[in-house]
């Protein structure tokens, strides 16, 4: 939404893709600074996902080596 300064993201449609995501996404641009202007914490947060979901439930996750020792 912070691409496109001009839509108000309090109202719909645009509420459904902006309440659900912003807690999540403000977190991120405190942490992450604006890159030439443009906001990359949508980028952050899905790459930070995606690693997260590698890490513990990939084919050398954490939780999947766990789980086929019979640990859980």
């Amino acid at each position: 939404m912070t691409w496109y300064p001009e839509i108000d993201g309090k109202q719909m449609p645009w509420a459904l893709a902006y309440i659900p995501t912003e807690p999540v996404l403000s977190v991120a641009r405190k942490v992450v600074p604006l890159l030439s202007g443009v906001d990359v914490s949508p980028i952050v947060m899905i790459a930070f996902i995606t690693f997260s979901n590698e890490i513990l439930l990939g084919p050398q996750g954490l939780l999947t080596l766990i789980q086929q020792r019979g640990g859980l």
